[in-house]
C-alpha cells in the first residue's frame, strides 16, 4: 500500500486501498466433506517439503500459498503502533498459522529509523526489532517476505530527479544493511526490493522504466554480493506501482530474464476494478465488467510470468474499502464476498500465490479473533475450491404490500445446489422453495414465516448449501420507502434526517438542473460512498461531507437521488449559498 497515513483498515491508496474456531469450518458441513483446516495442512506440508530443498523460486513461492500481510504495523509512520495496531507478538503469527496461512509479508518503512545523510545508517534497535518479528514468524514455520515499504513514495521516487545519485546510494545502503542483518536467515525468508514503486510526475515514461530497472538490478546486485544465504535467497521484484498491466509486467520480465537468476520471482498487487473497489460511478455490484477486469489482469500475469517459469507473488490483494469495521459497509457484503471468492479461483487456475492485505480489518490483533468468521471461511475455501453464490444476499419484504414470492439467480460456479437451511433445519423443497436450473424461488409462505413480526430491518437469515465450498447466506429484511426531512448545514457538513425504514443505502446520484454531474467528479453523477456521503443508520441520517459540498456551484440547486438496495429511490434537493447549505425533501 502506498500513500499517506491511514488507520486500521482495508483502505488503500487513491490511485487504484472471531468467535468461531476456524478449525471447525468444513467445506460445506456435509457428511464426508474433509475439514478445510486438514486440507490446508496437508497441501501446505507437501509444498513446504518440496521447497525446503535447494530449489528455484517456483517451489519457494508455491510453498508460500496462502499468505497474509502484517499491514499498517512496521510500515506505519512514524512507529509500529501509530496507525492503530498493537505491538506485534508471536501469538499473532500463531493465530495466522492456525488459520492455514503458510507465509506472511512484513512491510517495513525504514525511514522511520534511518539517517537521511550518508552512510544512511539504520538504527540498530530498529533493525533488531524487525529481526525479532521476522524470527517469530519463521519459528512458526512461516515463510516471510520482507520489503522496503513507504520509503517508495517518501524518497525513492526522487530517483528520476537531479537527486538520482543520492537516492540510489541510499537505496543501496538500505539494502546493504538489511542483507547483512539477515544474511544467515533460512531460505524461508525472501526479500522484496520496494513496495509499489512510483516516480515523480514530471518524469517521462522512459525515465520511469529505466529507474525501475535500475532499482531492481541494483537491489539484486547488493543482496547477492552480501554473501551467506543471500547468495541464493529468493528475491521478489515489482514493476512500476506493482501494477498487473501487460506493458509494465513486460518491462519487469525483461529485467528478470536479463539477470539470469533462477531464484527470482515477480510481485504485483490487485485491488479490483477501481469504481467497484471504492463504490464510485455507480459500480455497486460485482458485475460483468468488474469480473472481467480481474480475469484480464490475472490472465495477463499468468501469460507474462507464470507460463514462462517465473513465479508470481500477489503481495497484496483486497479492495480499497472493504472490510472496514469503523464505517458503514462501502461495498455491499454479498458483492464483496463474490469478489473474494472469484479472486481465489482465478489465482488458483493461474498459478498465483496470494497475500491478503490486512491492516487490522480481518484479524483483530488485540483479541486475536478474526473479525468476520464468514468472510474468513470464504477466503480460506477459495484456496482450494469454489463456493456457490447468488445474484444477491438480501431478500427485501416491503411492509406496505403483501408478501410475494421472490426469485434469485444462483451462481453455481460449477457446483451443484444441495438445498436451503435455516440454522440446523433443512427447508422443504416444493413447499418453502422451488429450483429450476439456476433460478431459486422462495415461496410466500416461507418468507411470511421468516418475516415474523415484520419489524423494520433484518428479520431472519437462511443459507444455500452447495456440493463444495462454504454456504451462501441470505438476509430477510422488512422495509418500506425511506423518508427524509428538510435540513440546514454548512459546506463543512449537511446532516439529512432519514428514516431508513429497514432499507440499506447503495449509492447517491448528484445532478444539476441541466443533468450534468454535480460534485467532485465530472465524469459521473454517482458519488463515492463514505467519501462524499455516508449513512448514519443508528442516528437516522445521511451525512453529506465537505469533500462533496465544497465542490457545488454557489446558488445552483442540485438534485440528489438516493438509491437503496431494495430497488427504491428517494429524491432530495440541496442548494449551496456561500458557506450555508440547505436541504429540501421532495
Amino acid at each position: 500500500m502506498t500513500g499517506t497515513s491511514r488507520p486500521r483498515k482495508a483502505g488503500r491508496r487513491p490511485w487504484l486501498l472471531v468467535s468461531l474456531p476456524l478449525a471447525l469450518i468444513t467445506a460445506v458441513g456435509l457428511p464426508g466433506a474433509p475439514a478445510l483446516a486438514d486440507t490446508v495442512a496437508s497441501t501446505g506440508a507437501e509444498a513446504t517439503a518440496a521447497a525446503d530443498a535447494t530449489t528455484g523460486a517456483q517451489a519457494v513461492v508455491a510453498a508460500m500459498q496462502p499468505s497474509w500481510n502484517l499491514g499498517n504495523t512496521l510500515d506505519a509512520i512514524p512507529n509500529e503502533t501509530s496507525w492503530g495496531n498493537p505491538l506485534t507478538t508471536k501469538a499473532m503469527f500463531d493465530t495466522v498459522r492456525a488459520a492455514g496461512f503458510r507465509s506472511v509479508r512484513i512491510p517495513v518503512t525504514w525511514s522511520n529509523a534511518q539517517d537521511t545523510n550518508a552512510p544512511y545508517t539504520i538504527d540498530p534497535a530498529y533493525m533488531a526489532r524487525v529481526k525479532q518479528v521476522v524470527d517469530w514468524a519463521i519459528e512458526d514455520g512461516l515463510y516471510v517476505d520482507l520489503n522496503v515499504h513507504h520509503d517508495s513514495w517518501q524518497w525513492i521516487k526522487n530517483i528520476t530527479t537531479a537527486d538520482h545519485d543520492a537516492v540510489l546510494a541510499r537505496f543501496d545502503a538500505t539494502w546493504r544493511q538489511i542483507a547483512a542483518a539477515f544474511r544467515n536467515e533460512p531460505r524461508k525468508l525472501l526479500f522484496e526490493s520496494v513496495n509499489e514503486p512510483q516516480f515523480t510526475d514530471d518524469a517521462t515514461e522512459a525515465q520511469k522504466t529505466q529507474a525501475m530497472d535500475e532499482l531492481n538490478t541494483s537491489f539484486h546486485t547488493v543482496v547477492r554480493q552480501s554473501g551467506g544465504r543471500n547468495a541464493t535467497r529468493v528475491l521478489l521484484l515489482p514493476d512500476q506501482n506493482t501494477s498487473p498491466t501487460p506493458q509494465k509486467m513486460g518491462e519487469l520480465y525483461t529485467t528478470i530474464t536479463a539477470l539470469h537468476d533462477p531464484n527470482l520471482g515477480a510481485t504485483v498487487h490487485y485491488y479490483s476494478f477501481w469504481p467497484f473497489s471504492v463504490n464510485n460511478s455507480g459500480f455497486t455490484t460485482y458485475n460483468q465488467q468488474t469480473q472481467q477486469d480481474l480475469i484480464d489482469d490475472f490472465t495477463a500475469v499468468h501469460d507474462v510470468f507464470v507460463a514462462k517459469g517465473i513465479p508470481v507473488y500477489l503481495g497484496e490483494y483486497g479492495t480499497l474499502s472493504y472490510p472496514d469495521y469503523t464505517k458503514p459497509d462501502q461495498i455491499e457484503r454479498g458483492e464483496a464476498f463474490k469478489y473474494f471468492e472469484h479472486l481465489g479461483y482465478e489465482a488458483r487456475i493461474n498459478g498465483i500465490t496470494t497475500a491478503l492485505w490486512d491492516a487490522g480489518s480481518f484479524l483483530d490483533r488485540n483479541t486475536l479473533q478474526w473479525r468476520d468468521p464468514e468472510l474468513t471461511a470464504l477466503i480460506r475455501a477459495s484456496w482450494h475450491t469454489r463456493s456457490g453464490t447468488a445474484s444477491t444476499d438480501q431478500v427485501f419484504l416491503p411492509k406496505s404490500t403483501p408478501v410475494a414470492a421472490h426469485t434469485v439467480t444462483l451462481n453455481l460456479n460449477g457446483l451443484s445446489f444441495r438445498g436451503l437451511w435455516q440454522g440446523g433445519t433443512r427447508l422443504r423443497k416444493g413447499v418453502d422453495y422451488a429450483v429450476s436450473g439456476d433460478q431459486l424461488t422462495l415461496t410466500p409462505s416461507l418468507l411470511t414465516r421468516l418475516g415474523g413480526d415484520r419489524a423494520y430491518g433484518e428479520n431472519a437469515a437462511f443459507e444455500a448449501r452447495f456440493s463444495k465450498g462454504v454456504p451462501w447466506k441470505f438476509h430477510v429484511i422488512t422495509d418500506d420507502l425511506p423518508v427524509q426531512s428538510d435540513a440546514t448545514g454548512t459546506t463543512g457538513s449537511l446532516t439529512i434526517p432519514t428514516r431508513f425504514e429497514g432499507d440499506v443505502l447503495a449509492t447517491m446520484e448528484s445532478r444539476y438542473a441541466d443533468g450534468s454531474a454535480a460534485g467532485p467528479y465530472s465524469w459521473t453523477p454517482y458519488q463515492e460512498f463514505n467519501t462524499t456521503f455516508t449513512p448514519d443508520y443508528p442516528n437516522g441520517a445521511i451525512v453529506l461531507t465537505s469533500d462533496y459540498l465544497k465542490t457545488l456551484t454557489d446558488g445552483a440547486t442540485v438534485t440528489l437521488t438516493f438509491d437503496f438496495w431494495s430497488g427504491a429511490s428517494v429524491t432530495y434537493h440541496v442548494t449551496r449559498s456561500g458557506d450555508t447549505v440547505t436541504g429540501t425533501a421532495s
